[in-house]
């Protein structure tokens, strides 16, 4: 059975709309850590329009679990990964103003750029994977720069069953794909587009040590958390509408619930005057 990594970078991307400090990508991979997931997925961009340094920095701190971070073969991300040290690199392609990344790295036409990222990585002792796309020859350009892994890019796939298309062609490509890279001694991930309805075909395949999930698990966790964290509100707005002075009467509404902050927010400083009148809301 594969191993499972969660990518968070929508934890980041729901925090960048407003510009804020919630929700905290750290507080989103300590929850995938403690809910059993085998590693955490971030991807810091050129343009730093989610996960920031300071997102894979803090992540690496606390962490008990594998982090891999995507990035593209940029010097300036090469410099910083040198000094994070994930678990893993995985060099990814990467345009300005794109949804999301679009298709395997191209290692044939970039092999002179990637293998000196690779060698780069490796001096600090960091394991390196490409997203490639399920092509035998792009497989064994890969092995060729010293990859250690490659991920197979399930995004072709993902369409297809979205949209109600035969997938068989598809499946058996990577299936392919797969094989042929174990035989010549890489390691194999896989990812993208990837959901609670189409992940089960990719998982039975013989041979994938991992498989990156992000955008389904965080939609799925928008609509399944959305009940709790309502009614934390509600607690919250409702205790306010008693007098402070009813609320420890016997038979009256309990003590209000204490206020929830998250990692990076400011907290009030209170006076002593205020400290006993919050001990006692």
């Amino acid at each position: 059975m594969p191993k499972l990594s969660i990518n968070i970078d929508h934890i980041a991307t729901i925090r960048e709309a407003r510009g804020t400090v919630e929700p905290d990508p750290l507080e989103a991979g300590l929850i995938a850590q403690k809910s059993g997931a085998d590693g955490v997925t971030v991807h810091l961009r050129g343009d730093r329009r989610h996960i920031k340094e300071k997102d894979v920095l803090s992540l690496k701190k606390k962490l008990r679990i594998k982090l891999n971070l995507e990035m593209s073969a940029a010097n300036e991300l090469l410099g910083i990964a040198g000094r994070i040290k994930p678990d893993l690199v995985t060099l990814v392609p990467e345009k300005r103003g794109e949804l999301t990344t679009q298709g395997g790295l191209d290692v044939i036409n970039n092999r002179n750029a990637i293998r000196s990222a690779i060698r780069r990585l490796k001096k600090k002792k960091i394991p390196v994977s490409i997203f490639i796309n399920p092509g035998r020859e792009q497989i064994k350009a890969a092995k060729e720069a010293g990859a250690d892994f490659v991920e197979i890019h399930t995004g072709i796939y993902a369409e297809k069953f979205l949209k109600g298309k035969t997938v068989g062609a598809e499946l058996a490509r990577i299936k392919r794909a797969v094989k042929f890279a174990v035989c010549i001694g890489l390691k194999v991930n896989a990812g993208h587009g990837l959901t609670y309805r189409n992940t089960n075909k990719i998982a039975a395949i013989p041979g994938i040590t991992e498989m990156s999930i992000g955008h389904s698990v965080i939609s799925r966790a928008a609509l399944a958390g959305l009940g709790t964290a309502v009614k934390e509100m509600m607690k919250l707005t409702a205790c306010q509408r008693v007098p402070p002075s009813k609320r420890w009467r016997a038979g009256a509404v309990s003590a209000c619930p204490a206020p929830i902050y998250h990692r990076g927010e400011a907290r009030p400083v209170l006076t002593g005057r205020q400290r006993v009148i919050a001990k006692w809301k």
